[in-house]
């Protein structure tokens, strides 16, 4: 049978798959030879621990590589930028050991770190054992992680990184038992469940919104990158709305909220709605969109409550992140006749 025979008796217009590879699991210490050297500014890149920080559902930015705390230093020194508060992060190519674990616990209490990571290529039966406790036994804001790293790669394609999480703490359970322990009144447990199911509905939308723990306050916040802002969901009750939209918080709150208002027709213009913009105080300001008529009673409404949220938390975090990213406070300069009005576009104070 010729080759133009073969041709034409094969079916027109057959896409041809393409062939299958194998995937490979890599030991990391084949690509880095060195923690300190290689491992460590691997991990401090901006792309990377945002991979390592997706993986646990954190917002972290790099403080300093390699910091002394006393005798000790630790790989990283890392921000939560949800709670302005330290973050350790001690990383091996070898099996955990003793000594990073007692360097870890060493370098939080000098530092009062609210959380420490421990990466390492392998972890033993027993340091899982010993992060497991520690979430049970320490103070609720304490956070112990443990992370596996993995190298993969199909045929001669470039190595792909993957964390797996070995240990963490167990926020559910500790916010029931934050129910159970400081009894809690009827309103905050109603706050309580509305935000776990917000929390949920993110979570199965996939959401760039990354849910944190549910609060029995009125008022809950998400990370958007950057300290000293704060995605933000609020009900009011009393004005039986529901607010949600971005918190500019610290000495440069109205400084980074006059920019921000500089640019505000385009950015109601990119949100595709008005929005509430409130300086309150200098330390506190606040750009939102409100929902009306919201009754928390009405639990048929909930899921439309829900979907109203998540929409307009990831359009304030598709059109502001990235803006706020760049703020500086130092370009604002205030007109001669500056002074600060609270009452101005008065809104809703913080709680």
């Amino acid at each position: 049978m010729t080759f133009f025979k073969i041709l034409e008796l094969m079916p027109p217009d057959q896409p041809i798959k393409p062939t299958l590879g194998r995937l490979e699991k890599i030991e990391p210490d084949a690509y880095w030879h060195d923690e300190d050297t290689e491992f460590t500014p691997w991990l401090a890149q901006a792309e990377n621990l945002k991979l390592l920080a997706d993986t646990i559902g954190m917002e972290l930015e790099v403080v300093a590589e390699e910091q002394r705390v006393g005798a000790l230093q630790v790989d990283l020194l890392c921000r939560d930028t949800v709670t302005d508060r330290w973050v350790v992060i001690e990383n091996q190519l070898n099996p955990t050991d003793a000594t990073h674990l007692g360097q870890l616990l060493t370098a939080a209490a000098g530092l009062n770190a609210i959380s420490i990571i421990w990466v390492s290529s392998h972890f033993s039966a027993e340091h899982r054992a010993a992060l497991d406790w520690l979430n049970r036994v320490t103070h609720d804001e304490f956070n112990c992680f443990g992370l596996e790293i993995e190298l993969w790669q199909i045929g001669e394609s470039a190595m792909a990184a993957k964390f797996n999480v070995v240990s963490q703490p167990n926020g559910w359970t500790r916010t029931i038992s934050k129910v159970t322990e400081e009894g809690l009144s009827d309103s905050q447990r109603q706050y309580l469940e509305f935000w776990s199911g917000l929390c949920q509905q993110l979570e199965r939308r996939g959401s760039i919104v990354k849910p944190g723990e549910p609060t029995p306050q009125p008022t809950m916040e998400f990370a958007i990158g950057r300290a000293g802002f704060r995605l933000y969901a609020q009900i009011d009750e009393a004005s039986q709305c529901c607010l949600a939209g971005l918190r500019l918080l610290g000495e440069d709150a109205q400084p980074h909220f006059y920019l921000l208002e500089e640019e505000q027709e385009q950015l109601e213009e990119e949100m595709e709605m008005p929005l509430h913009w409130h300086p309150a105080t200098p330390k506190f300001c606040s750009i939102a969109c409100i929902l009306p008529e919201v009754d928390l009673a009405e639990r048929d409404a909930w899921k439309d409550y829900f979907r109203w949220l998540c929409e307009q938390l990831e359009r304030f975090h598709e059109v502001f992140a990235d803006r706020i990213k760049h703020l500086n406070a130092s370009d604002y300069q205030p007109p001669p006749d500056y002074s600060f009005n609270p009452l101005k576009n008065p809104l809703i104070l913080p709680n």
